[in-house]
């Protein structure tokens, strides 16, 4: 079962369960070492902030991410730092 952080989800399923529990309007991410799993909202996408770390993910992975979904390259808590500011944007 996953809950709301930040304007973000974790989510504890695996990850075919997990696929299927996106909502519409909403992306799974990967983070951290651990990859752990959040669940974003689609318009963080646009934001210069969270466009920063998808460069990151882009420089390092390319195109090719090993969880099967965008990985994106940093801490859980600079994640979590970066998105707590997009909320509600």
């Amino acid at each position: 079962m996953g809950f709301h952080l930040h304007g973000i989800r974790r989510s504890s399923f695996t990850s075919s369960q997990a696929a299927a529990k996106v909502p519409k309007g909403y992306l799974a991410v990967y983070v951290g070492e651990k990859h752990k799993r959040f669940v974003i909202p689609i318009s963080y996408l646009y934001q210069p902030s969270f466009q920063y770390l998808l460069s990151q993910a882009e420089e390092e992975f390319g195109h090719d991410h090993p969880m099967g979904g965008l990985t994106i390259p940093c801490s859980e808590d600079v994640f979590e730092r970066t998105t707590s500011g997009l909320k509600g944007q």
